[in-house]
């Protein structure tokens, strides 16, 4: 197969990977999916798996507990009912004993104690990676004045770090998710350091200091200047490629040095409001 043939190939099972994540609430069968992907019903299986390593009932099976899984925990509010029947199943009971098989944990308990460490280990290898072209642009930042709440641990446990700092947000309005920027400031990389040395800021802009709290948010500048800017499309564990690339190729032939202050993510949308891969991640380095 020529490389077109291949990219187009590859196109033809990414549209149907998005369209399985827009449509995680309807009924999904093999014959709709391979007419999505324009291939045989006959073939479309085996296709799908050798392509993304898993047969497709499984891949949908495990984007629905993903996204449920969020819910749970963030969005507290929505009744368990309603986020098992969004899932594709008939009714609490069955997504209760789908939901333990998966995580050992019911719905309940995961909403009220979530083991993310566990959840992790069972996503670590689940999306499909893309080999998009890497757009970087030069850009001017002004400091940004950031609520800080420091995670120091494992990255396994970075969610329960975020559900903290979600309920400061929440309490005291001090940096509203509707009209403050939301970012992310990793000290160290987490696939080269002991878990319990991974160090990482996740942060909303404020306009004044943070009042004190009782959730250990403190206040914090980004500073401003020279950056190089990646604008990342997907899930936040793809952006490793794009990271590496720019320290491996862009950085070595561009002239430019780094100022001694780690890279930062600007959050602009979220899951589970939004598929994965419709989330959209800006990726700053900070330049001299």
């Amino acid at each position: 197969m020529n490389t077109q043939a291949s990219q187009e190939y590859n196109k033809r099972i990414e549209t149907v990977c998005d369209y399985i994540a827009r449509h995680l609430d309807r009924p999904l069968s093999v014959e709709s999916l391979s007419q999505v992907a324009h291939f045989s019903k006959y073939h479309f299986h085996r296709q799908f798996q050798v392509y993304t390593g898993i047969n497709v009932g499984k891949y949908i099976s495990q984007l629905r507990l993903k996204r449920a899984s969020y819910r749970l925990v963030f969005h507290p509010e929505v009744k368990i009912t309603e986020i098992a029947l969004d899932a594709g199943f008939e009714n609490s009971e069955s997504f209760s004993r789908s939901f333990k098989a998966q995580f050992q944990q019911t719905p309940s308990q995961f909403r009220l104690r979530p083991k993310w460490e566990q959840w992790n280990a069972h996503y670590a290898k689940a999306n499909i990676i893309r080999n998009h072209k890497m757009k970087i642009e030069l850009t001017q930042r002004d400091p940004i004045k950031v609520a800080v709440l420091e995670h120091r641990g494992s990255p396994a446990t970075l969610n329960q770090s975020i559900q903290r700092f979600i309920a400061w947000r929440k309490q005291t309005d001090e940096s509203p998710v509707t009209t403050s920027q939301t970012l992310g400031v990793p000290f160290n990389d987490p696939n080269n350091v002991p878990p319990e040395a991974f160090h990482f800021d996740i942060c909303g802009s404020v306009t004044q200091d943070v009042a004190p709290n009782g959730f250990g948010v403190i206040t914090k500048i980004i500073p401003g200047g020279r950056c190089a800017v990646i604008r990342h499309q997907g899930p936040h564990d793809q952006m490793d490629d794009k990271i590496y690339q720019f320290y491996r190729e862009w950085l070595p032939q561009s002239g430019e040095e780094l100022r001694d202050f780690p890279l930062y993510f600007e959050y602009h949308n979220f899951f589970p409001e939004v598929a994965e891969h419709e989330l959209v991640t800006d990726i700053y380095f900070s330049l001299k």
